[in-house]
């Protein structure tokens, strides 16, 4: 169903229905949050939340219990109440510029159950793949012609088609923050994972993974250590480790992002590192143009290729 959703995000008019509440709340969100990044953080930090790598291990949404599944939808409505400061409603669980709003939350696109209290009610629609990288949110007035005759066993009910249809999308097939361990293939992160130390694994992540955003939870989860940051830094971390090798591992200070940017490699955000092995251009022979080049530690320097010379890396700019 998520490659199902592909059609461009609609405008305010295509509601069926005129709804001034709405409408206001609509309004309200996307003044709040026009591009939907405070939405998909709060997304991202949920999941990030339930897996629990840095103690578990974990890092895909079928690792999960069925309890933990269904408390996700619990921490969402936390989380973004406390990203956004809305107030509790007297019914439900907000109050947004006056209207009594639930939020529902469900992995499965179109999966949201509804209880009987919100029945005619507005609701605040969230849904997130991990795999896919993909997040959606809209509004949906919960009225008894829009939702399924069928009940669960505490009343609950879904949308139908027609209810799905009068939803109004604020974020559709918006991109949530990568969670890199998903992209690699799974014999290459069960082969990280299976090192017996920490830093190896960290110093396998950063080598198996260049040229993508590393999150602090993903790296939390391969260490699996309460200092697992300090297996990233100079000092005796992945970076220095892997400096003979040479490979940098950038982060999200602004000189790094300048540098990773000018590289054409994803440019870090918050909270992210990005690896990569480097050659110093001078030394290539044949080299013309075609690379990014970028200045770094006194010299002009590229991505390297696999059949490039493996020489140490560079030193990145003082922070």
């Amino acid at each position: 169903m998520w490659d199902a959703v592909q059609a461009p995000l609609p405008g305010m008019e295509t509601a069926a229905d005129t709804d001034p509440e709405l409408d206001r709340v609509a309004r309200h969100l996307l003044a709040l949050d026009p591009g939907g990044q405070r939405i998909a953080r709060a997304l991202r930090t949920t999941i990030d939340m339930l897996l629990d790598g840095r103690h578990t291990g974990r890092y895909r949404w079928d690792q999960l219990h069925k309890t933990e599944k269904t408390h996700a939808g619990t921490l969402v409505e936390i989380g973004l109440q406390r990203e956004f400061g809305f107030t509790d409603g007297a019914v439900l669980d907000y109050l947004i510029a006056g209207a009594e709003v639930d939020c529902k939350f469900s992995q499965r696109l179109g999966g949201w159950m509804i209880p009987p209290e919100a029945f005619g009610m507005l609701l605040l629609l969230l849904s997130a793949s991990d795999e896919h990288g993909r997040w959606y949110a809209g509004l949906v007035r919960a009225r008894e012609q829009h939702l399924r005759a069928a009940a669960n066993r505490d009343l609950k009910r879904a949308l139908n088609d027609s209810g799905v249809g009068t939803i109004r999308w604020l974020h559709r097939r918006a991109p949530l923050a990568e969670n890199a361990l998903l992209r690699l293939p799974e014999r290459t992160v069960a082969e990280i994972l299976a090192l017996p130390s920490g830093q190896r694994r960290v110093n396998e992540l950063f080598r198996r993974a260049q040229g993508r955003c590393i999150s602090r939870a993903v790296i939390a989860t391969v260490a699996q250590q309460d200092d697992y940051m300090k297996r990233v830094r100079a000092g005796g971390g992945a970076r220095d480790q892997l400096s003979a090798e040479g490979i940098v591992i950038f982060g999200d200070y602004g000189s790094h992002r300048e540098a990773a940017g000018a590289l054409d490699l994803p440019v870090p955000g918050p909270g992210e590192f990005v690896s990569a092995r480097l050659v110093r251009f001078g030394i290539l022979n044949g080299c013309r143009g075609g690379r990014a080049r970028v200045w770094l530690d006194g010299a002009e320097w590229v991505v390297a290729e696999p059949a490039d010379p493996v020489a140490p890396a560079p030193a990145l700019p003082r922070v």
